[in-house]
């Protein structure tokens, strides 16, 4: 009998893998740092009354959500058109383990570059006035994040070009309807409604009260609601590949 440790062994395993393969390659600097940047760039040019912090919470809103999910919808994809995910299917791995180090490898990564932006900031002269709640926004943003990538990974495809197209449908609308380019408080009302079922939304919240602007949802609930996110994404994402993972080999 296969113990949950060995799996968590294997979970790391695959991590790794993913971190050494995938993460180094174009997808990542295009899809995790280009992109909020260019964003970032456009909206801090065309509202010059908008502050400092108010700008640098959506970059670095932006650069979490992209980077943890850049690479993990294509995983399975590649390895799919690559013929490896079949080595793994061999392997004495679980499919819910496989996912948690697809989700693992997404969740470092998103992590880390979160530096990025928080490194811009401090640099012009942004005052983190919450590095705790900051913190820990960070690193349940990044696993909410890499649990939703995972989750697009679930429809059979071989081309990764068709989960690219699929991923770009999802994760841009959810840009503009989080309250990065305009406050929530300051959308109509079926403005807020939409705003309230994207995770990206209490991120934001997060990241904004951190860096001493207004937030418009208690704290608690941003960080109780980005957990559930993180749940369902994640075990609907381990329950659907079990459901789809045959149909790729």
């Amino acid at each position: 009998m296969t113990l949950p440790g060995e799996q968590l062994r294997r979970s790391l395993a695959v991590a790794r893998k993913d971190i050494r393969i995938y993460y180094i390659k174009g997808p990542v600097v295009i899809f995790g740092l280009l992109i909020p940047l260019f964003l970032f760039l456009a909206f801090s040019l065309g509202n010059r009354f908008a502050s400092i912090p108010f700008l640098i919470s959506g970059l670095l809103a932006m650069t979490v959500f992209f980077t943890a999910t850049a690479v993990s919808p294509v995983i399975f994809p590649w390895e799919t058109q690559a013929r490896t995910l079949e080595r793994l299917a061999a392997a004495p791995i679980t499919v819910p383990a496989l996912v948690f180090g697809d989700m693992l490898a997404s969740f470092l990564f998103g992590a880390l570059i979160a530096l990025v932006p928080v490194g811009i900031g401090v640099a012009l002269g942004v005052t983190i006035t919450s590095p705790a709640v900051l913190l820990a926004g960070i690193l349940l943003g990044a696993v909410c994040f890499a649990s939703l990538g995972v989750l697009l990974a679930v429809p059979p495809a071989r081309a990764p070009q068709n989960i690219m197209m699929l991923s770009s449908l999802i994760k841009f609308p959810l840009i503009f309807i989080s309250g990065i380019f305009i406050p929530v408080e300051s959308l109509p009302v079926w403005g807020r409604v939409l705003a309230a079922v994207s995770p990206l939304t209490y991120f934001t919240d997060i990241a904004r009260f951190a860096m001493g602007e207004v937030n418009f949802y208690p704290i608690a609930l941003d960080l109780v609601v980005l957990a559930g996110f993180s749940l369902l994404f994640l075990g609907a994402a381990m329950f659907l590949h079990g459901r789809t993972l045959p149909k790729r080999l």
